[in-house]
């Protein structure tokens, strides 16, 4: 009898120990698919940091790019500009100094014009004529050689953008607009203008006058 107890307390002690040994696996088990899937959830929210990071540098590389980009764009335009107002500066930077240049050669040409021949005549006068006119020669050639052309429009058709008007007259010659005299040259330096050419321009009222006369002759 007793025999039979002690069988049936060891039975149960050994199913007591089973019992606990499944639930120690279980909770081991449970434990670690756990750890498994925090595991898995940290590695994914790894990847996803990374892919972000990745996007960010990403951005990040454009922005530079495009910086880099509008950088060397404004450098080529200062570059240009630069260029340009460099080129300008010796193209036109000594107007000023050749507007004084050219009245000095107006007074030398109007002290040749001047002179009559009877003061030609004179030795003294002629040959201080020859002198102003050789140093003339070479300023003209001077002129010449910086691109400095000379404006005489006579007989030609006003421009305002070249020309300024100092009076107006009729004339038998010339229909209006027409310019009949040019009381001081004009200059321009390449395509600027440095001095506009003073000229008397024409009314043509002679000019449709004779035009009308000769109409009425005809109808006669």
């Amino acid at each position: 009898m007793n025999q039979n107890k002690n069988t049936d307390k060891n039975e149960d002690v050994n199913n007591q120990v089973e019992d606990e040994n499944t639930t120690s696996v279980n909770n081991d088990d449970t434990q670690s698919n756990e750890s498994t899937s925090i595991d898995e959830k940290d590695s994914s929210k790894n990847e996803e940091d990374l892919d972000n990071n990745e996007i960010d540098s990403q951005d990040e590389i454009k922005d530079l790019k495009d910086q880099l980009l509008r950088t060397l764009a404004e450098n080529e335009n200062l570059r240009k500009r630069t260029a340009k107002e460099i080129e300008q500066v010796k193209k036109y930077g000594h107007i000023s100094l050749l507007r004084d240049f050219l009245n000095v050669v107006d007074n030398m040409e109007r002290a040749v014009k001047s002179v009559t021949s009877e003061n030609q005549s004179e030795t003294g006068v002629k040959n201080l004529i020859d002198g102003i006119e050789i140093v003339l020669k070479e300023m003209k050639s001077l002129l010449d050689k910086n691109q400095i052309k000379k404006i005489e429009p006579l007989h030609e058709k006003f421009d305002y953008n070249f020309h300024q008007a100092m009076f107006e007259a009729p004339s038998s010659d010339y229909e209006e607009g027409f310019i009949i005299e040019v009381i001081q040259p004009g200059y321009v330096l390449y395509d600027r203008l440095i001095r506009p050419a003073m000229v008397g321009v024409s009314k043509g009222e002679m000019v449709e006058k004779e035009k009308k006369e000769e109409k009425e002759k005809k109808d006669e």
